[in-house]
């Protein structure tokens, strides 16, 4: 991990009447990692999915309740860090409008969400030789920034 991303998590923690977290990770969002990550700074975007699979094919645990993460932007630099709220898995058919606009991407409407994430999710899915379908596995999540 690059030492800018550990001094920028000590620094968060440094004057709290609490022991710092052990355990948190970061990541930048896979499409135009700056703007999504301006957008969880604005407190626009407050939450995010990724499909199911994602998880299974990199091996990677499921977000969980209460995990921190440092969000980067598109240089890998620290820029936010959020604490997860909730996590749900919903078939993406299934995904409630209130969530898909607290994803607070472009429009900001469902239809706006519905294609840019059928897009993506089209295009990793290829990479991976398997096929989108409406029903589609996501891990939803929400968060709240800390910083």
């Amino acid at each position: 991990m690059k030492q800018t991303i550990v001094d920028f998590w000590k620094a968060y923690w440094k004057d709290k009447n609490v022991q710092a977290p052990t355990t948190y990770t970061s990541w930048q969002f896979g499409v135009e990692a700056d703007t999504l990550a301006k957008l969880v700074c604005d407190n626009i975007k407050t939450a995010t999915c990724s499909a199911h699979i994602f998880y299974e094919v990199e091996k990677e645990p499921l977000p969980k309740v209460g995990d921190y993460s440092i969000v980067l932007d598109s240089q890998d630099e620290p820029v936010v860090i959020i604490k997860t709220t909730e996590v749900t898995l919903a078939p993406m058919n299934e995904v409630p409008e209130e969530f898909a606009l607290a994803e607070g991407e472009g429009d900001r409407t469902y239809s706006y969400w519905w294609h840019a994430h059928e897009t993506f999710f089209t295009e990793e899915l290829r990479s991976l030789n398997m096929e989108f379908k409406e029903d589609l596995l996501l891990v939803c999540e929400r968060f709240e920034v800390l910083i």
